[in-house]
């Protein structure tokens, strides 16, 4: 078995909150994984109109909330470009905070999650701060300390309409005594140039996301020509370390599947990315046969025991306490 980073325990991030069991980015959700054992809970972070960050997966919110029937904001359907992809919906940065607090969220992926749909139209909207207090909180009453697990939203994005996420989201972490490098935050990207821009403004530790395809948006606005392939490599590992901590990778770049969804031979980027001092956190477990290998239907435990036993520093998991029962196993 190899080790981690650290030769400590994995940590265990709760994807979205305990989103397996209720609608992702609720303080209901965040507030069942840390009583699931989550170590870390993970908002996706968006702007409103009036510059407050809010946690939605995407700034369009016609899958997570109920906007589609709230009949005085009809007016506010559009089609934007995000990212390079024609969207049509509502989009948060065209909604006051005050107007997003009257909606409710809803489960995005009803038709697998159909028990999480009971708290359809009863969960608000966070705002980051919201998230903070609810961690402190919990932490305090738990007497285990949670960490946060940010991710900028689309910052290119956001960046060009004028509410770029980086001011407010320092700001709020530092107005809440998240400082040095061994705060209970990670600050993680998809693109590249927000983090190196962070790198120079902060010792918070920041996360290069990594896909299994493609590239980071950035560069394609930029024009340049690497891919996230590139950037797994020992070179482009190295280059990350210049501004990074850690990197979240999909996990088929850790352990890539054939055409048929099974499981090959593990590739060497744990012990390429700890040679490069970079801490890797593993994305995204989920329970069901749908987005489980073939090796490994109907048992979502023996994957977390594959990927713990390769020595990932963490994992991003719906169900943080399928996660944490087999992390203890493995550890």
């Amino acid at each position: 078995m190899t080790t981690t980073l650290q030769d400590a325990s994995p940590i265990i991030i709760a994807h979205r909150g305990a989103s397996g069991y209720r609608p992702e980015h609720t303080l209901a959700a965040y507030e069942l994984a840390i009583a699931l054992g989550a170590d870390y809970i993970e908002p996706d972070l968006v702007s409103t109109k009036d510059s407050i960050l809010i946690a939605r997966h995407e700034n369009e919110i016609s899958e997570t909330t109920n906007v589609t029937i709230h009949t005085e904001f009809a007016h506010l359907q559009t089609t934007k470009i995000i990212d390079g992809e024609s969207k049509t919906g509502w989009f948060t940065e065209d909604f006051t905070l005050k107007e997003l607090k009257t909606l409710r969220a809803k489960e995005r992926i009803p038709q697998l999650r159909s028990q999480n749909t009971t708290y359809d139209g009863l969960l608000e909207i966070p705002t980051l701060q919201e998230i903070i207090d609810l961690v402190k909180v919990k932490s305090g009453e738990i007497n285990r300390t949670i960490g946060i697990y940010p991710e900028t939203k689309h910052p290119t994005y956001f960046q060009s309409i004028g509410l770029a996420l980086e001011p407010p989201l320092l700001a709020t972490l530092t107005a809440n005594g998240y400082q040095g490098a061994n705060a209970p935050v990670f600050i993680q990207s998809f693109e590249v140039g927000n983090l190196q821009d962070l790198s120079t403004k902060t010792d918070l530790p920041l996360v290069q996301l990594l896909n299994n395809s493609g590239k980071p948006y950035d560069f394609v606005v930029s024009g340049c020509d690497r891919t996230y392939a590139d950037l797994i490599t020992a070179s482009g590992l190295a280059e990350i370390a210049k501004y990074a901590q850690a990197i979240g990778i999909h996990k088929n770049l850790l352990v890539p599947r054939d055409n048929n969804g099974k499981l090959r031979s593990p590739t060497s980027l744990v012990i390429d990315a700890h040679a490069a001092g970079l801490l890797v956190h593993a994305w995204t477990f989920r329970n069901e046969d749908c987005f489980l290998p073939l090796d490994f239907q109907g048992n979502p435990q023996g994957e977390y025991e594959l990927f713990f036993s390769l020595g990932v520093d963490g994992v991003f998991s719906d169900y943080p306490d399928t996660a944490a029962c087999h992390r203890t196993l493995q550890w």
